[in-house]
């Protein structure tokens, strides 16, 4: 029998979820809080939003997990095979015995794995094709409205717009949005479809080509065009876009997508239009050409006219001929009749020769005997015509009894009550679509309109003759100001204040730019 040494009498005993809690703390109280560098692994997104990936060196490899708000405000995403720096804190996950860093913020490991990750992206949409010269649209020679997607402040949309200006002045609409950051590519991408969205002749009108513009900075900063949503909204867009993002040594994905890349902004707005003293200079040049060429066209064709007149006859010696022919063949007119009268003589004597009496009784009576002979065979073929059309007319009295009418009736009846109902039921579907469309179109309407602008807390200013004042200079010149919020107008005139409602009769704003 053997003897069993029992020394752990005294070991205290731990359910499993002790054990797990313990350990739990223990991690979270030494590791609160850390940064991680390494290389992301194995990603994984589910539905829910929440972001699983592995973080591994060539040694050892360690789970992490970002939640869904935490992931959305990332401005860089992780993806197989980036260097990146994790920081977050670590903690136990129980249910399956391991351990996790929960991630609140992920970046590139240095300049280097950005361009890595560039180079990747770059490829994968070059492979799909969104970067082929054959899907580069041509930029229209005079563009009537031109869309600009820019921040509203700063010195690129005031040089784009002081280059359209002084070269041919157009029609602007600006798309304010984030140059950088994480709120810059879904805002530029959101800009670019919606401009494409716009109806062409509706209110707001719809760009003839657009213009995506940034100053220079680092990679970080123009990081936002060159996410994948930017690129294949700059991509699938029907109006030519022009992109202008940093400066001339600066490449984004978004210039290689677009139809034209312009070094500068003000490249952009040079590419945009033509110069317009140009353009009337080349018009009176080509008027002067022509008046000289039509001038020297007239003088040469009336000298070859007068060459081609010294060569025609005088036209008194084109009718000598004629006259001398009429006179020869007048004086043969006479004779010609004479002869012509004597020979029908002798013709019709010659055929009242023939039409003795004896001739014409024989004509007639084999006239005669012809038509007897057609008058028997008419009775017979007159009786057989009219069988055929009684034994035709009784067939269709037949086919239209009372009863076999009623019948086709009933028939006729029922598909013409299904073809009723099947028209509703198209009818109301249609209706159906067209109201849901209505409704879209009104909520597009309502985000589009500048009073939800006002509402998030911009105002317009004007003068006493209401015009609309964009700079400080105009609103110092003019006599009286009126100042429209989100729930009606102000007016400022000679020190006094007076407000009007929103719900007053005051003419609204054409357009927010």
């Amino acid at each position: 029998m053997d003897l069993i040494d029992d020394t752990s009498g005294n070991t205290p005993e731990f359910s499993v979820s002790e054990l797990s809690g313990a350990i739990k703390r223990v991690i979270e109280g030494e590791f609160g809080f850390v940064r991680i560098k390494g290389e992301v692994g194995r990603v994984s997104r589910p539905r829910s939003g929440h972001v699983y990936l592995d973080l591994k060196d060539d040694r050892a490899v360690i789970s992490g997990v970002m939640w869904k708000g935490v992931a959305a405000r990332q401005q860089t995403q992780p993806e197989e095979g980036m260097e990146v720096v994790a920081t977050g804190r670590l903690t136990t996950f129980p249910g399956q015995s391991k351990y996790q860093i929960i991630i609140e913020d992920i970046r590139p490991a240095g300049l280097g794995a950005l361009m890595a990750l560039l180079e990747k992206r770059r490829t994968q949409l070059a492979a799909e094709g969104l970067f082929d010269a054959g899907r580069k649209k041509a930029l229209p020679y005079l563009p009537e409205v031109i869309g600009v997607v820019t921040s509203p402040s700063g010195a690129v949309i005031r040089d784009i717009l002081h280059r359209l200006r002084d070269r041919f002045p157009r029609k602007v609409l600006i798309w304010p949005v984030a140059v950088q950051g994480e709120r810059c590519a879904p805002e530029v991408a959101r800009a670019i479809r919606g401009f494409n969205a716009l109806t062409p002749g509706g209110a707001l009108p719809r760009p003839d080509l657009l213009i995506v513009a940034r100053g220079g900075g680092s990679v970080e900063d123009l990081w936002g065009f060159n996410e994948e949503a930017v690129v294949r909204a700059a991509a699938d867009s029907a109006i030519p876009l022009i992109s202008a993002v940093g400066h001339e040594t600066d490449t984004t994905l978004v210039d290689l997508a677009a139809d034209r890349r312009a070094p500068t902004p003000t490249a952009a707005a040079e590419m945009a239009v033509p110069v317009r003293h140009e353009l009337m200079a080349a018009l009176d040049g080509f008027g002067a050409r022509m008046s000289q060429s039509l001038s020297q066209t007239l003088v040469r064709r009336s000298q070859r006219l007068r060459d081609m007149s010294r060569a025609l006859p005088r036209p008194d010696s084109l009718l000598d001929g004629p006259r001398q022919r009429l006179d020869a063949r007048g004086t043969q007119l006479g004779p010609a009749l004479i002869a012509g009268v004597q020979k029908r003589k002798v013709a019709l004597a010659t055929k009242s020769g023939s039409l003795r009496p004896a001739a014409l009784r024989r004509a007639v009576a084999d006239e005669g005997r012809h038509l007897r002979q057609l008058a028997a065979r008419l009775a017979p073929a007159l009786a057989r015509q009219v069988a055929e059309r009684r034994e035709r007319l009784d067939d269709r009295v037949a086919r239209f009894r009372p009863d076999t009418l009623t019948r086709d009736t009933a028939r006729k009846t029922e598909a013409f009550a299904a073809v009723s109902g099947r028209l509703g039921k198209a009818g109301a579907a249609q209706v159906s679509t067209l109201r849901q469309r209505l409704t879209a179109l009104d909520r597009l309407r309502e985000t589009l309109g500048y009073k939800a602008t006002l509402r998030r807390g911009y105002a317009v200013v004007r003068d006493g003759a209401d015009r609309l004042l964009t700079t400080k200079e105009a609103a110092a010149e003019a006599s009286g100001l009126e100042i429209e919020f989100a729930d009606g107008r102000l007016k400022l005139a000679g020190g006094k204040v007076s407000a009007k409602s929103a719900g007053g009769k005051t003419p609204e704003q054409g357009s927010l730019f």
